[in-house]
């Protein structure tokens, strides 16, 4: 586990706001992080679905994304520090 230290800058009310909700405990700040990675993915996944629609990609079948999910399963596993 990493410990980072944060300094944030808000707005008063925000603040004061936001404490009061309990969300700006460590426990609540990661869940808030863990949150907006998996928007972020998310909205990476469908963006990428979006190019490879408009450049008239055809869709894989299960056998190929499965092919495609072993092979970076592989990938990481060789490359993976023992």
């Amino acid at each position: 586990m990493t410990t980072l230290e944060l300094k944030l800058n808000l707005p008063d009310r925000l603040a004061r706001e936001a404490q009061a909700a309990g969300l700006l405990t460590p426990e609540a700040l990661s869940d808030l992080l863990k949150d907006a990675m998996r928007r972020r993915a998310a909205q990476a996944l469908l963006a990428g679905a979006k190019r490879a629609s408009e450049a008239g990609s055809k869709p894989l079948s299960m056998d190929e994304i499965q092919s495609e999910v072993n092979a970076v399963r592989r990938t990481r596993r060789s490359s993976a520090p023992s």
